[in-house]
């Protein structure tokens, strides 16, 4: 069985993201979202509620063989927990994909486990950071989100 850990903040979870679940649930069997906690980093959005909003995002799309978990730690180690035997990464750009690469080096290395790399295509200009910034500008941030999402990051309900 092919199973994928497709891991990030998603904070927010985006249509980028959202892109390369889709393109990753019809190359895996299974395919689990990872929101990662990293210590070093101060949420923006509470990571149970985005946690949710990815769920009803998921139902709404039919994307029946992926789940989402919230884990800390190592993202390898957690990947092999689950039973995930690739990684999965979007890529955006040569930059994204050099950073990556070099993750994915000891990732095969250490824990023998491979990475799949999936494109952004025409949403490689949409990231996390980037919609929380236009939604700080006061700028309709609707077409880089999912319904869910916008729902609760347009209010104080998830900061």
């Amino acid at each position: 069985m092919r199973k994928g850990f497709y891991a990030g903040s998603f904070d927010p979870f985006t249509n980028g993201h959202l892109h390369i679940v889709k393109l990753a649930s019809g190359v895996f069997d299974e395919v689990v979202i990872g929101i990662g906690i990293n210590p070093a980093k101060n949420r923006r959005y509470d990571k149970y509620i985005m946690k949710n909003a990815i769920d009803a995002v998921l139902k709404r799309e039919g994307l029946n063989n992926v789940g989402c978990v919230i884990y800390d730690g190592y993202t390898a180690k957690k990947a092999l927990d689950l039973g995930c035997n690739f990684l999965i990464r979007g890529v955006r750009n040569g930059s994204d994909y050099t950073y990556e690469e070099n993750i994915a080096t000891i990732n095969k290395k250490e824990f023998n486990l491979d990475t799949i790399y999936f494109r952004a295509g025409e949403l490689g200009n949409v990231s996390s950071s980037m919609v929380f910034k236009e939604l700080q500008n006061g700028a309709d941030v609707s077409k880089f989100v999912p319904l869910e999402v916008l729902k609760i990051i347009s209010t104080d309900k998830c900061k």
